[in-house]
């Protein structure tokens, strides 16, 4: 069983914990492909072909990314745009993405609190990625759920590991449920 990491942070050399959880999903070994695109397409210009045949490769696909504007990063925007295509990902011939494994490693600025219902922002993390939990659905794909960090800019370094653990537990996890 495999897992693809799709990583999508625009400035990834300044994160703290983006740039953490991608070195330590590079450790677990083969069964994890850890995929940047903000590298990869430096410019916009997406190869459509090269990320399907990528993603078909892989029993889970993994979107991370941090909170950016109550939503992804404009890449990853694009990227499901123009890489889940009618006929590939969904249509009457689309089911390239069928009974995959999709879920969301996601890291938050601000504390937990703050979304809730009460909160500041009033809106829960999964009321606000309600749109990728709809995509996950529409191309007949199962929503595995969501890895989050919260207080991304004030973590202690005890914090991050212990929630890079829990992150690296969850990948894991999804490979155990298909044996």
């Amino acid at each position: 069983m495999s897992t693809l990491v799709i990583i999508a942070h625009p400035d990834i050399s300044n994160s703290t914990v983006n740039k953490h959880w991608r070195d330590a999903l590079s450790k677990i070994g083969e069964s994890v492909t850890v995929h940047e695109i903000y590298p990869e397409y430096p410019h916009g210009k997406i190869d459509i072909e090269k990320e399907q045949k990528l993603i078909e490769a892989h029993d889970h696909i993994i979107f991370q990314y941090p909170l950016y504007w109550y939503s992804s990063p404009p890449l990853m925007k694009q990227y499901l745009d123009e890489v889940f295509t009618h006929g590939w990902a969904y249509g009457s011939k689309g089911d390239a993405l069928k009974g995959k494994n999709i879920g969301l490693a996601i890291s938050i600025g601000s504390i937990a609190e703050a979304y809730t219902p009460e909160g500041n922002v009033k809106f829960t993390i999964d009321e606000l990625v309600s749109p990728m939990i709809a995509t996950t659905r529409f191309v007949s794909a199962n929503y595995v759920g969501a890895h989050k960090l919260y207080s991304a800019f004030t973590i202690a370094p005890s914090q991050l590991e212990e929630n890079t653990q829990d992150y690296l537990n969850f990948i894991q996890s999804l490979n155990l449920s298909l044996i």
